[in-house]
């Protein structure tokens, strides 16, 4: 889907918008004087967005959060003061100026003012600004501040219109998130941001307990478990705007706390979570971007994902499908084909429409992509008017090229790119080969929109260090198959009935049918390595409210800062999130985190170790 710009998006907020925001500073605000107020006597307040000097006459953009509105100023109709300060304003001054709306001889269709000024009589500064270190207007020519200066200067930052725009259209967003999910019976319910600790898949942030010392509360990973346990409270449909923490390894685009759309309902299964999931993203697209949103969503089992794609997260914008190529070039004398097969491995492959334009250094960037995601390398086929190139070229026949040609498509003109091995080894390279090499030749289809729910998850994965089964989404979801015996036996064997929704290659959260059978709720924790003791221990107060009758029941997670970044075009959730954290998990506008007074660390019983307390100082 092609991003609405933001002089178009800009109207779309602005209806959502009260009739005027009107004060006693203000009749309304900057974005909101309107064509038909001509001759009409009119106050405003705002910023001082750029100012310009016509020789005597002096025009100033006036900004607040509803937009601009060009101040006119002249010896005809201005006070000689108002002139004489018009001359000496400062970018982001705030300033109250009284005039007469007046219509534009020429309009300015990048403004939602455009059609008009205000001559001003009288101007008034409220509150004068220093030298700026990071510029609010920004020419469009112009790349912005580095992120690290945004962030440390993120009170100028947010004044920007594309930062008013981004956090406003959240507001949208949001807004459009509890009208459709109240409409479906849903109740808002807040739960505890001081819980215990539970295994997430990352670290918990630890809060030290003054009252009772040597004791920590962890602030939550996600409501999981107290949502269960409003299922079991009688509260058949939930919802929340949560707050959740993670302390996580650093990543780029990772925030140690984050916004997700919590949701879980009694009584279903999973087609009724996917229908009112859908009803959600219907409203939240309509209200936001002004957009009908087809439901319902396509489906994909997650072995068949991984099979097409190579990947749980699949962009169906890109037309291209991983193929099987072992049958068709094994036995026929290349050895890297063959070793791979008697290893047990595959040889599977992309065919590129016009590939064959890329050059071989273009070829060799493309192996060291599929060599990063943990092959062994790509090899490639090219097929032009003179016949086949490429390593394996010298072994194809032309029985092979029939097959090449018959059963997969190759033309001239075409690449075929192959990685030979365990599937874990080419899934991943052929799914970072298909993402980079579409947008390389143009296969990405950016008009329009791919939804997609994966569904058939396993239930766990193989920890590569420990050998033990982890769950592969969280310990909380019904097997496909719940017999205890299985689950002891062979875990990895087990699906899960779980589920994701991707859009455009991105996943936007996941959900499942939770386990609602006590029994298999222990051996599912169990088969993580945790014994009777612990899981009593760490889960004895949601298993025992499974014992005085609990509903079958499910739900899903949405991340709401990816959400608002995609519907805004913005390549990092920071640009949707008021006061984030930086790649480094640091808020450098409040320079957090900072130290503590070694009085109030003794009042909660911790005493911070030396090499801390050095690291500390060195920061």
């Amino acid at each position: 889907m092609p991003r609405t710009p933001l002089t178009k998006l800009s109207p779309l907020i602005e209806r959502r918008e009260p009739a005027h925001l009107e004060t006693a500073w203000r009749d309304a605000g900057c974005g909101q004087v309107e064509a038909s107020w001509a001759e009409r006597e009119v106050r405003v307040i705002g910023w001082v967005h750029r100012r310009r000097d016509l020789g005597g006459l002096f025009f100033v953009d006036l900004r607040d959060r509803t937009g601009l509105l060009q101040l006119s100023f002249g010896p005809e109709w201005s006070d000689p003061e108002a002139l004489e300060l018009a001359a000496a304003l400062n970018p982001e001054d705030v300033v109250q100026a009284t005039g007469v709306v007046t219509p534009r001889p020429e309009a300015n269709p990048d403004m939602l003012t455009g059609e008009i000024d205000l001559r001003v009589s009288s101007l008034e500064r409220i509150s004068v600004a220093d030298p700026l270190p990071i510029l609010v207007y920004q020419p469009p020519d112009e790349e912005l501040p580095s992120e690290e200066l945004r962030l440390r200067h993120r009170v100028l930052d947010l004044r920007r219109p594309e930062m008013q725009r981004n956090l406003r259209l959240r507001h949208v967003a949001t807004n459009a998130v509890r009208a459709s999910l109240s409409e479906q019976g849903f109740v808002e319910i807040e739960t505890p941001l001081l819980t215990r600790q539970t295994p997430e898949g990352a670290r918990d942030y630890l809060v030290p307990s003054r009252v009772h010392q040597g004791r920590f509360f962890a602030l939550p990973q996600s409501p999981q478990l107290y949502k269960q346990l409003l299922m079991c409270g009688g509260f058949d449909r939930y919802f929340q705007i949560a707050k959740c923490l993670r302390d996580e390894d650093l990543r780029a685009d990772r925030q140690p706390e984050f916004t997700q759309i919590d949701v879980e309902m009694a009584f279903v299964e999973q087609d009724d979570v996917f229908l009112a999931a859908e009803k959600m993203f219907q409203r939240v697209w309509r209200d936001g971007l002004d957009l009908d949103l087809p439901v319902p969503f396509p489906r994909l089992p997650h072995a068949e994902a991984m099979e097409r794609f190579g990947t749980d997260k699949p962009d169906l914008r890109i037309p291209w499908e991983i193929r099987d190529f072992t049958d068709a070039l094994t036995g026929i004398g290349f050895g890297i084909f063959d070793g791979a097969a008697r290893a047990g491995g595959r040889v599977r492959g992309l065919v590129l429409p016009g590939g064959a334009t890329l050059s071989r250094s273009r070829i060799a960037h493309y192996d060291g992509l599929a060599r990063e995601a943990g092959a062994k390398g790509a090899l490639w086929l090219k097929r032009s008017a003179a016949g086949w190139s490429g390593p394996p070229a010298k072994v194809v026949s032309e029985e092979v090229a029939s097959v090449l040609e018959t059963k997969f498509g190759v033309g001239e003109g075409d690449l075929v790119f192959l990685v030979a091995g365990t599937d874990s080894e080419s899934s991943p390279a052929l799914d970072r080969l298909r993402r980079a090499a579409a947008r390389e030749l143009d296969a990405l289809d950016e008009s329009r929109e791919a939804w997609l729910w994966i569904t058939e998850f396993p239930l766990y994965e193989e920890n590569p260090d420990t050998g033990l089964p982890v769950p592969a989404q969280h310990a909380f979801t019904m097997p496909s198959d719940p017999d205890p015996e299985r689950l002891r036996e062979d875990p990895l064997s087990v699906t899960a009935r779980a589920y994701d929704l991707v859009y455009n290659g991105i996943e936007f959260g996941s959900g499942s049918i939770r386990c609602h059978l006590p029994d298999v709720q222990r051996v599912i924790l169990e088969a993580t390595g945790l014994t009777p003791e612990e899981v009593e221990t760490r889960f004895g107060f949601l298993l025992e409210a499974f014992r005085f009758g609990v509903p079958p029941h499910g739900g899903f997670a949405i991340g709401m800062d990816r959400l608002v970044a995609e519907m805004v075009g913005c390549a990092s959730i920071r640009d949707v999130i008021a006061f984030p954290k930086t790649a480094a998990a640091r808020g450098l506008l409040e320079r957090s985190p900072s130290t503590v007074d070694p009085s109030e660390l003794e009042e909660v019983g911790i005493s911070a170790s030396p090499r801390n307390t050095q690291r500390k100082t060195q920061e």
